[in-house]
C-alpha cells in the first residue's frame, strides 16, 4: 500500500470522480484508476462501486476512506515538522551546570523558543559528574559541562570557557602576591569530584606539585560562593560574573603565581543519539555562552529586556 495509492482514492471520492482526481493530482485518469486497481488487487475486495455513474465508494471503500484521510494527514504533518525547524514538537532535557544557571541559562531557554517554539526545554541543573551519568543513561539528551571528561562515547563540542580567580573574605590573606604552594597551606574550599572544575583544578595543582593540606569540599557553588564571603577559607570561584561581589568589598581577589588556567566547557551528547536539534542547540549554546554576568536578562522582541 502506497501514499500514491491512498492519494487517489482519497480524491476521488472528496472530487467524486476518476478524471476529477487526475487533475487534481496532474497526472492522468489511467494512472489512478491503475492505483485503485491495485489497492483493490491488494486487498482482495473492489472498493468503488463500478455499476453506477459517478465514482461511489463501497462499504469497504469507505472504510478505506476514512484510513487513507488519517494516514494522509499524518504524512503531511511530518513532512511539516521536519521541513520547517519552527514545527518540531518534542521534549529536550538538558544538564547544566549551576554555574551556567546562574549566568546564561535564561538567554539558552529564550533562543530555543525563538527558534522552535514546539519545542520543551526541561533543563536540569546538577554536578558535571552526575549530570555525565545520567546522559550515558539516557536520562538526559545533551549537558553542557566543564571539559573534564574523556569518553569516546560522548562527543564533545567546545561551548566556551570560564575565567576564574583565587578569592577570600577581604583581609583574611595579608595584602600582595601569593605563591600556590604557600596558597596551598591555607584552609582551601574546593569542588570536588563531582565537579567538572573540581576536577581540572585538583588535577592542575597536583601536577605542579601542590596539594593542599586543608581542604574543605563544597559541592554547591552558591554555598561555596557564601562560605567564601563568611571567611571560611580561599576557593577558586568564576572571576568576572561575582565582580558585584568583589565591587561590594564582599569577596578579595588574590594574585596568585601561576594563575589558574581556563575551564572550558564543551556539550557532550551520546554519540548514537546525535540529531538535528541536539546539534542546533549546542550552536545557539554556543551562540549565547557568557559567563561573566551572573543573572542575565535577554533581549525582547521591543528592544527591552526581561530578566
Amino acid at each position: 500500500m502506497t501514499f500514491k495509492q491512498l492519494e487517489a482514492l482519497y480524491w476521488i471520492a472528496q472530487l467524486g470522480g476518476f478524471a476529477q482526481a487526475a487533475h487534481k493530482l496532474h497526472t492522468s485518469q489511467s494512472a489512478v484508476s491503475k492505483r485503485v486497481h491495485e489497492l483493490e488487487q491488494l486487498f482482495d475486495t473492489p472498493l468503488f462501486d463500478r455499476s453506477q455513474r459517478t465514482a461511489r465508494l463501497t462499504e469497504k471503500g469507505e472504510e478505506m476512506f476514512v484510513l487513507a484521510r488519517q494516514l494522509l494527514r499524518q504524512r503531511d504533518a511530518a513532512v511539516e515538522q521536519f521541513s520547517k525547524p519552527g514545527v518540531i514538537e518534542r521534549r529536550l532535557r538538558i544538564g547544566v551546570t549551576e554555574l551556567t544557571a546562574m549566568t546564561w541559562l535564561p538567554r539558552l531557554v529564550a533562543l530555543v523558543q525563538q527558534h522552535y517554539p514546539k519545542v520543551t526545554l526541561e533543563p536540569d541543573v546538577d554536578g558535571s559528574l552526575p549530570l555525565r551519568d545520567k546522559l550515558l543513561a539516557d536520562d538526559l539528551d545533551l549537558v553542557i559541562v566543564p571539559d573534564a571528561f574523556a569518553d569516546a562515547r560522548l562527543p564533545a563540542k567546545a561551548v566556551g570557557q570560564v575565567e576564574s580567580a583565587w578569592m577570600c573574605q577581604p583581609g583574611l590573606l595579608p595584602a600582595g602576591p601569593v605563591r600556590l604552594h604557600q596558597l596551598a597551606h591555607q584552609r582551601l574550599l574546593v569542588q570536588g569530584q563531582s565537579s567538572g572544575t573540581g576536577r581540572r583544578y585538583d588535577a592542575w595543582m597536583k601536577e605542579l606539585g601542590a596539594e593542599p593540606s586543608d581542604a574543605i569540599v563544597v559541592s554547591n557553588l552558591i554555598a561555596l560562593i557564601g562560605l567564601t564571603i563568611s571567611g571560611l577559607g580561599v576557593s577558586y570561584l568564576p572571576r568576572h560574573c561575582l565582580d558585584p561581589l568583589i565591587s561590594a568589598g564582599l569577596l578579595a581577589v588574590l594574585e596568585v603565581d601561576p594563575p589558574l588556567p581556563p575551564v572550558p566547557y564543551v556539550a557532550l551528547y551520546k554519540g548514537e543519539h546525535r540529531s538535528a536539534l541536539v546539534s542546533s542547540i549546542t550552536m545557539l549554546a554556543q551562540s549565547c555562552c557568557d559567563f561573566t554576568r551572573a543573572f542575565q536578562a535577554f533581549p525582547m522582541g521591543d528592544g527591552t529586556e526581561r530578566r
